[in-house]
This record gives C-alpha cells, structure tokens and sequence, in this order.
C-alpha cells in the first residue's frame, strides 16, 4: 500500500482530498550490530519527525533504546505520517515516544489523516515496538497502518494503546471514524490480521458483543517466547484479577488485551506485563525508558 492511497478518503464519502492541505512526515531508521553494539545506522527523515540520539541504559551496548519524536504533538485532516524501522540480525532496538500522540478532530470537509507504521525485524534481531499511548479526539477521521515484518527466529514485543475522547473534559468519542489494520507476518506468511474500524455510529460500538462502550483499549503482542503457556500462566498470577484484560497465544504469537475505560490501567498492565515477559524472552529485565518518568 503506498501512500498517496492512504491519504484518501473512503470511495463515495463526499469528501474531495486537498493535496495542498497535506503534512506529509516520514521517518526510516535501521539498526545494525557493530562488534556487539546496536548501532543507529540510518536515520531519514522528511517533515516534523524524527528521533533523538541513542541511549544505551541497560549497562551495555547490545540493547539501543531511541525516541521517536514528532513535535507537532498529533495529526489533523490531511496530514500523513510514516515510520520504518529495520532491524538487522543480531540488533536489538527499543523505540518509543515521549509524549500521546493525538488524533484530533477532522476539519469542515472530513479530510482523514493517515499514519502508517512498517517494523522489519530479520532473523536474529529483536525489535521493541513501546509507544506511549494514542488519543483519539471526539470527530477525529483517519486510517491507521501497522505491519510487522518478522524473519526466521526475529523476536519482537510490542504494544498499541488507544484512548477514546476525553472523558476528564467531558468530552466523549461520540462521532468519527477511525479504521485500524494490523498485519504481523513471518517470513512472510501471516501470523495475525486484524482490521478494526472505531466508529460511534455503528451498532459494534455500543454492542456487548464489539467495543461494549469502552472508551480504552490496548494490545501486547510478543514473538519469540520459548515458553509462551507457561508465560501465560505467570501473567495470569502476578496481573490484577479482572475482567477487564486476557492473554492468549496463537501462532506463537502471545497476545494479551484490554478493554476498559481507564488509561492509567491499561497502561500500567501493559508495562507490567513487558517487565513480567522481557526476562523469559529475552534472559534480561525491563529497563523502563527514563522518558516515561518526565
């Protein structure tokens, strides 16, 4: 899928696209081992994205922690945003974000907004997709793109937390349209499809058996586990009790939701769950990104 098909509306919405109104940003990174050191070898980037240096806090070189920053803080009507990733054998990446990133409300004539996000990871090398949580504004048009490219025994952890309106300001996710796609595949065969639309106007939004009303969601996924049941078992023991969240596994593929109305919970059970599963996956424990703590 390219994007210049992305940035348009839905065939039949009545909405003509503005390539003037577009804000296009685009960000490529790739990392590579270097006698034992992740190193950020490639960094492009076009428009308001891009990342700060590379950290290395986990008291060697192996792990490269790096930022991903978008100063604009959201997307609007038009805008496209893009982010690669490629993580060459025996490199470990750990990416995340300072700060939500914001979807806010469509303008006048509907325009979507696109965000599109490619993560190749090749065998050997190990990628940590951690970024901090999306808020959707009530109004808010757009398509959202994941697709996770795994090779032989690449392993890979990552998570996606969605924040519905504003629910502090009283202001509800009442209106919009947002479609999610996820696309995980190894070697390329598929191991999870997915393809969600959140819009308040249909019937799964409301509905016991769809989103039932929630206004957060939240998935984990994790590739790469040896042991993925007893994985399970230890996050069934040590995550509150509730019926809130689940974990399964399919494909060799863990993954664990949540479905509430609390960003502070989902969050705080996705991070627990990464500090829990990092030792099993990969022998060494979470080192939380310092940018968290700010």
């Amino acid at each position: 899928m390219i994007l210049s098909e992305l940035a348009l509306p839905a065939a039949g919405s009545g909405h003509r696209f503005d390539a003037e109104r577009r804000w296009a940003a685009s960000l490529a990174l790739r990392f590579a081992n270097r006698d034992g050191v992740t190193r950020l070898m490639q960094a492009r980037h076009q428009g308001p994205l891009r990342v700060q240096r590379p950290f290395y806090p986990e008291g060697s070189q192996e792990a490269c922690h790096v930022y991903v920053l978008h100063p604009p803080g959201g997307l609007v009507s038009g805008d496209a945003l893009t982010i690669r990733a490629h993580v060459e054998r025996g490199a470990h990446a750990l990416l995340t974000t300072p700060a939500a990133n914001k979807l806010y409300k469509a303008d006048s004539q509907g325009v979507a907004w696109t965000q599109l996000t490619e993560l190749t990871v090749e065998a050997g090398a190990t990628l940590e997709w951690l970024p901090q949580e999306t808020i959707a504004f009530d109004g808010s048009k757009g398509h959202q793109r994941t697709h996770i490219a795994l090779h032989g025994d690449a392993r890979c952890l990552g998570w996606e937390v969605m924040a519905l309106g504003r629910p502090a300001s009283d202001l509800p996710y009442v209106s919009g349209q947002i479609e999610q796609h996820f696309r995980l595949t190894l070697d390329g065969k598929p191991l999870w499809l997915e393809r969600q639309p959140l819009d308040p106007a249909h019937p799964r939004f409301v509905g016991r058996w769809g989103q039932g009303g929630a206004t957060v969601q939240a998935t984990l996924w994790a590739v790469g586990l040896d042991d993925a049941p007893a994985a399970i078992e230890a996050l069934r023991e040590a995550l509150p009790d509730n019926p809130r969240w689940a974990v399964t596994e399919r494909h060799g593929v863990l993954l664990m939701r949540y479905l509430g109305a609390s960003r502070n919970e989902a969050w705080a059970l996705c991070e627990h769950a990464w500090q829990l599963l990092r030792p099993r996956w990969i022998e060494r424990d979470a080192h939380t990104p310092r940018i968290w703590l700010t």
